[in-house]
């Protein structure tokens, strides 16, 4: 078993990469006790209990946009997470960690803290765009522009790359969540019923669009009827939804045009040929890419499972350092904390 290995520890779900594989793919999501605040469930059955849960338990989400909300339940998670994929077959690996774009020193910090603590020996965090670039196989080491965008569940990471670093960026809170809360708040205004977050998900993958489809798509789900509080079940279809979704795929489209608009015009001219190349869950969803190429009139490249285009490229990145050297990426040592 490799002692390296990636982690994307994602505001929706921890994916851990190993040995050119997946080893683990968990929501991000702990069931806690609520008054000791002691783990209960993690993971898929932590999430199979949100909006089900008793006033004993709670349902915690440590990571919020990208961001360690809760460092306690997060560590434990990470531990929790790490062992399961390794049990004893792996002591205190070599890891490289992604982070969004743009933060400070301070939060880089905490998440090579909260890695650390979940068992890494030796742990690097690197920016989402850099790690992308070297999972997708981009030149990005040359003077060139490359344009990456990543629309993940809780941010979504704009950047151009030359010179392998970053020469402009975007991290913006508007993602793959905003969708579900769309659904949600569609249907409890248009039906009066009320549905939880993973209904509203499962809506989103079966026929959300942020463009109108040539055949409408159908769905149909259960929900609390707000006024008799019985539940109820409804029909919905794709052309209801589509604009609502549009209007917040156009919040994205325009955050792209606003790292493009400070953007040195050669970079823009590399950009212009190569293309843009998205990534991430988000970019699922029906008509995202053919709405960005249109919007900003670029080649849109899009990726087989796009979700762990950022995991795996962290992998990548740890093992061919030679790819960082020109990148300030923060680098943390637990020498300190070794045994003597």
């Amino acid at each position: 078993m490799s002692a390296e290995i990636g982690i994307d520890l994602g505001s929706s779900k921890t994916v851990i990469f190993s040995d050119s594989k997946i080893v683990i793919e968990e929501p991000s999501i702990v069931t806690v006790d609520a008054e000791t605040y002691t783990p209960v469930y993690f993971g898929s059955k932590a999430k199979e209990t949100l909006g089900r849960t008793p006033d004993t338990l709670e349902c915690i989400h440590p990571i919020q946009h990208g961001l360690i909300a809760d460092y306690d339940i997060a560590e434990a998670m990470l531990k929790h997470y790490t062992e399961k994929a390794f049990g004893n077959k792996i002591i205190r690996p070599k890891v490289m960690a992604t982070i969004p774009t743009g933060l400070t020193e301070l939060q880089h910090h905490s998440l090579a803290n909260v890695v650390q603590a979940g068992g890494g020996r030796s742990v690097h965090v690197i920016e989402a765009p850099i790690a992308i670039a070297a999972g997708l196989g981009i030149n990005f080491e040359s003077a060139g522009g490359n344009l990456i965008v990543d629309i993940g569940a809780g941010t979504t990471d704009i950047a151009v790359l030359s010179l392998g670093g970053i020469v402009s960026c975007d991290s913006f809170k508007t993602a793959s969540y905003d969708f579900d809360d769309i659904i949600m708040n569609y249907v409890r205004r248009k039906r009066n019923i009320a549905i939880g977050k993973l209904t509203a998900e499962n809506i989103k993958k079966q026929i959300g669009s942020v463009s109108e489809r040539p055949v409408e798509v159908t769905a149909i789900a259960k929900g609390r009827n707000r006024f008799s509080g019985l539940p109820e079940a409804f029909e919905i279809n794709s052309g209801e939804i589509y604009k609502k979704l549009n209007e917040c795929a156009l919040i994205i489209c325009n955050a792209i045009r606003k790292v493009l608009e400070v953007t040195e015009p050669d970079l823009l001219s590399d950009i212009k040929q190569k293309g843009l190349h998205l990534v991430g869950g988000g970019s699922k969803i029906f008509g995202m890419a053919e709405l960005i190429s249109s919007f900003t009139g670029l080649d849109v490249i899009t990726y087989d499972e796009p979700e762990y285009s950022l995991v795996k490229g962290a992998a990548v990145a740890l093992t061919k350092p030679e790819l960082l050297r020109n990148v300030n990426y923060q680098e943390r040592s637990i020498r300190e904390l070794e045994i003597r």
